[in-house]
């Protein structure tokens, strides 16, 4: 293909493969449109009988050709709109919504998934200039996001009005076939797909939908669609190719969008885990159970936030507004026989000295309690043993930064353990500790990629400490959630104060 656009014999070609599956005895074609529908609702849902043991069961995404009558239009009375909505550019779905925003921006910055979409649309606006009204193609959608099960896609969306002697199914027949299944210039392309393809496409890249009896008519392509001939269930799905595609990618893209049709065809249920996999994600999320955890709040805007996370490891956890009265509260705990199990020195405005974190970190370590800070608690500590502050040149407030682990970082029994090497946080701070005067107490667990410290823990003592925010939307919920599971799993007290 690469040679065909180097030469300009084609701009964009859309290849396809097929994927099988046999049916077993309880999954006729029914149950199957019925998974889909649950799984992968989409705006073209359709289960066909084609007779002689075919079938067609589809969860289409894309708009193929619509018509309707718009009676006040700027052309003539009851005119016929036609529009589509051709769909090129894709990633995959993250894991929640803060990451699907990632995925939305790292879609929209993409220039080779713009360039994709560009060529659609323009064939498609070609198609439709042949029986149009001069000046009415327009494009009243550009790159707009339509999220599915699994996939995020970028949508055009085209109209235009039919002259007078053209109808829906002119309209229908001049945009055969879709550019977005074949690619760009069109009849080149269709010929570069019948020479490249291995197997025919049968209903792959069709069209299903109705015309009515008023003129109107409403299709969408045969895409995300399963056909079950004789008892085996077929899945084709392709990709758009570019000069400067990756193939690695483009074959994973097609892999990614057939997987929901797969998954419907061989799962009968929804996902499950294995007993021993349930168990582990059990004694995962209860990490915190049974324990204590004194979050001291330093007058911040975060902190019940920072709880909520805490708790969701199964920890009982109370908030203390920072100060003597606090101290005294641990004092008493100790006293009493229920120490924490870890005090969790908070974020918050200002500098340690501000709120003598130094006299709570004494009060820590006099009681061999745990100590895990954030942002302001990562400062106190690298001031209360000896280290220096400093003022970043350019204050870091809801900004987003990658991160990386240094080797001390990625010890086993370092709060990043099981942490990517390299990840995004959200940064609120202008202090920092100065790299260079970092005491020798204290290994740097993370750094910025210019060399700002994100992570320290003590050599000897039960602390540790991020400068950014593991609660922040900015900072993946999971990798948050590992930090402080990490904090509760390593940093342990000792009875030194008894």
């Amino acid at each position: 293909a690469k040679e065909e656009f180097k030469v300009g014999n084609l701009f964009e070609a859309v290849l396809s493969q097929t994927f099988r599956e046999k049916l077993d005895k309880d999954t006729p074609p029914s149950t199957l449109f019925k998974r889909l529908r649950g799984r992968n609702p989409s705006p073209y849902g359709f289960f066909i009988n084609l007779g002689e043991d075919e079938y067609l069961v589809g969860a289409s995404p894309e708009m193929f050709v619509r018509c309707e009558t718009i009676a006040n239009n700027d052309y003539r009375p009851g005119a016929l709109r036609v529009e589509t909505c051709p769909i090129s550019g894709t990633v995959a779905r993250g894991e929640d919504a803060l990451e699907d925003a990632k995925r939305v921006r790292s879609l929209i910055m993409n220039q080779k998934e713009e360039s994709e979409l560009t060529m659609c649309t323009d064939v498609d606006r070609n198609d439709k200039s042949r029986i149009c009204e001069p000046g009415s193609v327009k494009v009243i959608g550009r790159r707009q996001i339509e999220m599915y099960s699994r996939l995020i896609h970028t949508v055009d969306h085209v109209e235009g009005y039919l002259r007078e002697k053209f109808d829906a199914l002119d309209a229908f027949l001049c945009h055969t076939w879709a550019v977005t299944v074949t690619g760009a210039p069109k009849t080149w392309a269709i010929q570069f797909v019948e020479d490249m393809e291995r197997s025919p496409r049968c209903w792959y890249g069709g069209a299903v939908g109705l015309v009515g009896f008023d003129g109107t008519l409403n299709t969408g392509l045969t895409l995300r669609t399963v056909r079950v001939k004789n008892g085996v269930a077929e899945v084709r799905a392709g990709a758009t190719l570019l000069y400067d595609s990756d193939p690695a990618a483009e074959e994973a893209e097609t892999e990614l969008k057939a997987s929901a049709m797969m998954d419907a065809i061989v799962q009968k249920k929804g996902d499950t885990m294995d007993a021993s996999a349930s168990k582990l994600v059990s004694e995962e999320d209860g990490i915190g159970a049974g324990k204590h955890i004194v979050l001291i709040d330093h007058e911040d805007s975060f902190v019940h936030t920072l709880g909520n996370y805490l708790r969701q490891t199964g920890a009982e956890v109370q908030t203390l507004r920072s100060g003597p009265s606090t101290l005294a509260a641990i004092e008493r705990m100790v006293e009493e026989g229920n120490k924490p199990d870890m005090v969790v020195l908070s974020p918050g405005p200002g500098n340690p000295d501000d709120f003598k974190l130094s006299a709570s970190i004494e009060t820590l370590i006099e009681h061999g309690i745990p100590g895990f800070g954030v942002c302001l608690g990562l400062q106190g500590m690298v001031q209360h043993f000896g280290g220096e502050l400093g003022v970043l040149g350019y204050p870091m407030h809801g900004k987003p930064s990658p991160v990386s682990l240094t080797d001390d970082g990625k010890k086993d029994e370092s709060i990043f353990s099981g942490m990517p090497d390299t990840f995004e946080v959200a940064r609120y701070h202008s202090l920092h500790g100065i790299k260079d005067k970092i005491p020798d107490c204290l290994e740097i667990t993370a750094v910025t990629d210019d060399d700002i410290v994100m992570g320290i823990k003590h050599k000897t003592l039960p602390f540790a400490a991020v400068q950014f925010h593991p609660e922040s939307i900015l900072t993946s919920p999971s990798h948050g959630m590992t930090i402080l599971k990490n904090a509760l799993r390593f940093l342990k007290g000792t009875d030194n104060n008894e």
